[in-house]
């Protein structure tokens, strides 16, 4: 053992090089910025999961997932300057100079990009207010659809199409959210005039039970069919207003299911479901007098032109 330890004196760091010792700290320093950042990316994602794994609410654990990513990214923003700001040590740099100048120097440039500023207060007020959550459909600054990240800075959207919207913070000043607690499936029912209001309802609120009592649809209703009554009388047909409260994000579906089912429905009754009219008008003669209309008269179609 002492001739092992004789073998390792020539390990004595005061004998080093000033420089060497310099560049052995600094990459001691970035290596453990670089197991810090590794260790954030694998330590927060598993303490959500550990805090969601317990929780009932789906919106509970979008927040959960959402405020997740936000921690992240500080904890990572936090490694990465304090890292530099050992590294710069190291150099031989003042540090508190520096942190003075970029005081001023972020002054200034606050001023100057007074937006990007308001991207990050904006976002904060989204996150610490729950407004937006990953996972969420969506309307802001005029684009919908479903919340794939949001962070300090801005929010990722993709549309039904695909399409990827990224919208700044600092541009969303009204939030539309469609997944929140329940959603209303509201249908327009258009019918001919002639037809029997009474009758039209009867058909819907069948179908509706018909939907509540199905398997694979009624457990994304929670309530049954609400009928509002005539909602206005058309050009070409009375339109007859329902809705269902659902599931979030479950009302599209159910409104499609319930007009293909009704569409059926109508049809086997006989009702019918109108599309626009067109009445010609061939004119009088000046003493009152209209001749018959026929579609090959010739002088009709000049009279009606």
């Amino acid at each position: 053992m002492e001739q092992f330890l004789h073998g390792l004196s020539f390990i004595n760091v005061a004998k080093w090089d000033h420089e060497f010792v310099v560049l052995l700290r600094m990459a001691l320093i970035a290596l453990a910025a670089w197991i810090g950042l590794g260790v954030t990316k694998r330590v927060i994602p598993m303490l959500r999961q550990r805090i969601t794994r317990g929780m009932g609410d789906p919106e509970q654990v979008k927040r959960a997932e959402t405020l997740g990513r936000v921690f992240r990214y500080i904890a990572s923003v936090i490694i990465v300057v304090i890292a530099t700001v050992l590294i710069l040590s190291e150099l031989g740099i003042a540090v508190a100079p520096i942190l003075g100048a970029a005081g001023v120097i972020g002054l200034a440039v606050g001023f100057g990009a007074q937006s990007l500023v308001k991207d990050y207060f904006a976002g904060f007020f989204i996150l610490l207010e729950n407004q937006i959550r990953q996972g969420d459909v969506v309307d802001i600054a005029g684009k919908a659809g479903l919340v794939e990240e949001v962070t300090l800075r801005y929010v990722q959207l993709r549309d039904y199409e695909g399409n990827v919207h990224i919208v700044s913070n600092g541009l969303i000043t009204t939030v539309t959210n469609m997944s929140r607690g329940f959603a209303q499936a509201v249908v327009d029912v258009g019918v001919a005039y002639r037809e029997n209001t009474d009758d039209a309802t009867d058909v819907m609120r069948a179908v509706g039970a018909e939907m509540r009592a199905d398997p694979a649809f009624g457990p994304k209703l929670l309530d049954d069919l609400e009928i509002a009554g005539v909602d206005q009388w058309a050009d070409s047909a009375v339109i007859l207003r329902c809705r269902f409260k659902v599931k979030p994000l479950e009302q599209w579906n159910v409104r499609r299911e319930f007009l293909r089912r009704l569409k059926i429905a109508f049809d086997a009754r006989g009702i019918e479901i109108p599309f626009p009219h067109l009445t010609i008008y061939a004119g009088v003669a000046k003493d009152g007098t209209a001749p018959p209309f026929r579609l090959n008269d010739t002088s009709a179609t000049a009279a009606s032109e």
